[in-house]
């Protein structure tokens, strides 16, 4: 009797399915609504109530203005537009820094849904079960592609068992033409846990200009709705036989159709692999390279032949596993690790965060697959420790490039095992808590970088010193970010230009203790003929003189940023009435300005 009820159902719900699209509400008159049969489930209305993690912010470390920070609580600045330091600001927009010096290659194989660039991790009061998520976007909107969710509650004692983190909405990149305020509220999906996680991912590259976050609003129930999957109660009497009779004479048919074919193929042996075997290794190695990661583990389970294709170590010289960073974990690196003995570049940027992966396993990992390692990107991995920095320097030997942008939990003493890297061309510490004796021997000893970001990096004590190093021990230096960095003066940046006269990109961005009238930065354009990018945002020294110097000397230079200076004239002349105020203020506030 329980299995004739069970069959009924399916088919009233099979039959229901039909009569409305996917998405969309089923407005028949007899179906009952959810409201009706159960008491009121109150919607709860909350704003984030801590940031707890991101990867990259305009702001300094030491501050509120432009930080992430800004997204908890209620709004600063919202409904009003423009420009305010109290909003949420990621670190790029626009195109430009995927085609400047220090722009670094892509990955292949990315997921044509993965679009985003940047993350915010929001934490809120309760858990709920989302009916909607609002964003307040004060200027320039349109760079959240991605919402997530997850599991795991931020403020429990102990770890999940699992962590699990659900999509609730994506969409790729679109440009939005007005610069106001708006509030973004995309309809999300429905899921079957409670959440006070809420995860923002980004992509600000078709965008004019930086965009800003004022606050991030989460709706949602205490209770789980019974109706969750979208699937309306069905009145028993919904039925017609006539309906009935005809979806039996279609399953009849498919299932007909279906039988023929299993009996035409269970008499057939299959002996070979069809046009597959006629085809050389190479060529069907160069057809499965197409395919992303998790595409290739599932055509690996279907035939001997695909499955040593799938399997060859050749398919993972370039591996990134930054787009599937919710799913990677501690099986999944013993799932790959024999596949991935000849590994050369490896993304594992955003992943094993909340102990999805131990130090133990990423160790395994890198004994097995590091020996190889030119490439190794592991922004935001907080799971990291002086263990892992210390397995990556005994194991890793011929590692050109590191990336540990915004691994803020790192220990300082983490840092001393890089020197140890001697091969390295690109390094990057954006916000990490690297000290000045360990960067210092990273220098000595890493003379050949190419590449170096010092950004944010707020324990460092004294910039001139190390700018005296890179200019004695790094010749090769071709692009560094100092960005914000607090204390270089212009003794510092003359050792660096006459040291590093390569340089073609240079970030001194929120400097305060470089001035003009020390000559510094005609100094620095006499020095550096090959510069392409150089920032100097808010420094409100910058004066005429500095952008003759870099006019004459500075040929190759595309980018200039000078936001902040009240120095600089238009080509007119003196600000004297209201149309010439504004072509200077359009000239300095922008935090990007070309030179062609």
């Amino acid at each position: 009797m329980l299995t004739v009820l069970s069959m009924f159902y399916y088919i009233c719900l099979r039959r229901r399915a039909r009569t409305a699209t996917r998405g969309e509400p089923m407005n028949n008159r007899r179906a009952i609504e959810s409201n009706r049969a159960l008491p009121i489930n109150v919607e709860v209305v909350q704003y984030a109530k801590e940031v707890l993690d991101f990867s990259s912010h305009y702001g300094s470390e030491n501050s509120m203005s432009y930080t992430m920070w800004n997204l908890a609580g209620t709004p600063n600045v919202y409904p009003s537009s423009g420009d305010f330091t109290q909003t949420a600001v990621f670190r790029t927009y626009g195109t430009w820094w995927e085609v400047c010096p220090s722009a670094r290659s892509p990955f292949t194989r990315t997921p044509p849904n993965f679009h985003s660039h940047d993350y915010v991790e929001l934490a809120f009061d309760e858990p709920v079960y989302p009916t909607a998520i609002h964003v307040l976007e004060t200027y320039h909107p349109g760079a959240v592609v991605r919402i997530l969710a997850c599991s795991a509650s931020p403020y429990s004692q102990t770890l999940p068992a699992e962590v699990r983190w659900e999509i609730l909405w994506s969409e790729p990149p679109t440009k939005v033409n007005s610069p106001q305020a708006r509030r973004f509220a995309p309809s999300i999906k429905r899921i079957n846990f409670p959440t006070n996680l809420i995860r923002l991912e980004v992509n600000s590259s078709l965008l004019d200009y930086y965009t800003e976050l004022d606050a991030v609003v989460l709706h949602g129930l205490r209770e789980r709705p019974v109706l969750s999957l979208n699937t309306s109660l069905i009145d028993m009497n919904d039925l017609d036989d006539d309906d009935e009779e005809e979806d039996g004479e279609q399953d009849s048919c498919s299932m007909d159709i279906l039988n023929k074919q299993f009996s035409a193929a269970a008499f057939k042996e299959w002996t070979t692999n069809g046009y597959f075997d006629k085809l050389p290794y190479e060529l069907i190695q160069l057809i499965l390279s197409h395919l992303a990661v998790p595409d290739l583990c599932r055509l690996s389970q279907t035939c001997k032949l695909l499955y040593q294709h799938c399997c060859d170590p050749l398919q993972y010289i370039h591996l990134s596993l930054q787009p599937y960073w919710a799913r990677i974990n501690d099986t999944a690196l013993e799932y790959l690790q024999s596949r991935c003995i000849l590994v050369q570049w490896l993304n594992l940027s955003w992943t094993g965060n909340r102990g999805t992966i131990s130090l133990s396993a990423f160790s395994r990992f890198l004994k097995v697959c590091g020996s190889e390692l030119v490439r190794l990107e592991l922004s935001c991995g907080h799971f990291l420790n002086e263990a892992c920095l210390e397995v990556i320097a005994e194991t890793c030997l011929n590692l050109q490039e590191l990336n540990l942008s915004s691994c803020d939990k790192l220990p300082p003493q983490a840092f001393n095992h890089i020197a140890k890297l001697c091969n390295l061309t690109r390094l990057i510490l954006y916000r990490t808590k690297v000290e000045q004796t360990a960067l210092l021997s990273i220098l000595n000893f890493c003379s050949d970088l190419q590449h170096l970001s010092l950004g944010s990096c707020v324990m460092i004590e004294d910039y001139d010193t190390i700018a005296s190093m890179m200019g004695a021990k790094c010749k090769k230096l071709r692009t560094l970010d100092l960005w914000r960095c607090k204390n270089i003066t212009e003794n510092g940046i003359a050792e660096l230009a006459s040291g590093c006269p390569l340089l073609e990109e240079l970030d001194l961005g929120w400097c305060p203790t470089l001035q003009s009238s020390t000559g510094c930065f005609a100094h620095l354009a006499r020095k550096l003929p090959n510069l392409q990018k150089l920032f100097l945002t808010a420094n409100r020294s910058v004066c005429d003189s500095d952008i003759d110097e870099l006019a004459a000397n500075c040929t190759n230079l595309r980018q200039l940023d000078i936001l902040g200076t009240r120095m600089v004239e238009p080509k007119d002349g003196g600000a004297s009435d209201g149309a010439e105020e504004k072509t200077l203020k359009d000239k300095v506030d922008t935090k990007q300005a070309r030179i062609s």
